[in-house]
């Protein structure tokens, strides 16, 4: 491999990234817009969720069971009915998710150790609002009545739980989503990028003029795969310093720990997209190819869905997603502070997978004359 060679194609690599109005866009401009917007309004905090309430009982705990939830900060009653029609109604129409019915004679029944029940239902069309939904009710009206009971001096029947959070302390799902969306930057800027630089050459005839030239196939690879590694750590400082500044969300572990991830994850995107473009004819073909694997990555990965929760057979696939190990990197640092030691796995399966990729991409590549 000559070394002046492949320096002469960097150059003109980092030259049409200077030029490119769009590449410089995407690399600079995007990354910026995604830190700051998508963690604000991408969010599945579940918050004001609205509740009608059906008092058949109209006694000073039921007002206390409804003042409670309307007080909690999650819960929003938006109304007491005196039939469960027109609570229903208002579930219909989109104005409440959840319907509360205290029963008749409750704080009677209550009193004399029957255990009255108290009826929750939720509206399933929005399943995650309507479950948390359910559950924040649930818990506000355990709460009350834990402490109705210690001020009647009834004997208490429920435990005291005490939760400590580890990790992420405070449930913010901010501290999650940041290192999430910092590894879907990489899989789009860093597949899609190299993908049309090198396709958008062959439609200009410019690859042409360089299969004419003493060019080694490694030389024009490393030119194509390198501008990406230094791309894709500008990516992630930026996302990193974003996080700290805007969010105050900050790795705990090693930073060198997330850079090293960040190279071995840029070699097995860029090879996969330059081994795309090798094989694409035209811009529309390679961009449908690159597509198709950035979907699956982002829906199969461990990006917004955990894993654990996926069918069996779906966990097995997701092993040989790449994603998957970086995602893993990038939260247990961020959060859990993990250190190099205690990822090797995952590190050892990015670097295989970007061996592959480059291979990939040197073997696909051919002159043609």
């Amino acid at each position: 491999m000559n070394g002046n060679i492949l320096r002469i194609l960097l150059k003109k690599e980092v030259t049409q990234i200077r030029r490119s109005f769009l590449m410089r866009y995407v690399i600079f401009a995007m990354p910026m817009l995604v830190m700051l917007v998508i963690p604000l309004v991408a969010t599945l905090d579940v918050k004001n969720v609205d509740v009608v309430v059906v008092d058949n009982d109209r006694t000073p705990l039921s007002r206390r069971i409804v003042a409670d939830m309307d007080a909690s900060g999650y819960l929003s009653v938006t109304g007491c009915y005196f039939s469960y029609g027109e609570a229903f109604r208002r579930v219909e129409e989109g104005e409440a998710d959840v319907i509360v019915t205290i029963p008749g004679n409750y704080l009677r029944d209550l009193v004399k150790g029957t255990k009255p029940r108290l009826d929750v239902k939720a509206n399933g069309v929005n399943a995650t609002k309507g479950t948390l939904g359910a559950r924040y009710v649930a818990t506000s009206m355990a709460n009350t009545l834990f402490r109705w009971q210690a001020e009647q001096g009834i004997a208490l029947s429920l435990p005291k739980t005490s939760v400590v959070n580890l990790y992420n302390q405070a449930l913010d799902f901010r501290d999650y989503m940041i290192p999430a969306l910092m590894v879907v930057l990489l899989i789009v800027i860093c597949g899609f990028l190299p993908t049309l630089n090198l396709v958008s050459e062959k439609e200009t005839g410019t690859i042409e003029a360089m299969n004419v030239t003493p060019v080694g196939r490694w030389e024009f690879i490393l030119s194509k795969l390198i501008p990406y590694w230094v791309v894709a750590l500008l990516v992630v400082t930026m996302g990193m310093l974003i996080g700290w500044l805007v969010y105050g969300v900050a790795p705990k572990g090693n930073v060198a720990d997330i850079y090293l991830a960040t190279v071995l994850f840029s070699l097995v995107m860029s090879g996969l997209g330059v081994s795309i473009a090798n094989k694409s004819a035209t811009i529309l073909q390679s961009i449908f190819v690159m597509f198709a694997f950035i979907v699956i990555f982002q829906l199969m990965g461990g990006l917004f869905t955990p894993i654990a929760s996926m069918p069996r057979w779906a966990q097995c696939v997701t092993y040989a997603i790449p994603p998957r190990y970086f995602i893993e990197i990038m939260r247990s640092v961020y959060l859990k502070g993990a250190s190099m030691a205690d990822l090797w796995s995952q590190y050892a399966a990015l670097l295989g997978f970007a061996t592959l990729a480059c291979a990939a991409a040197a073997f696909t590549y051919s002159k043609r004359t």
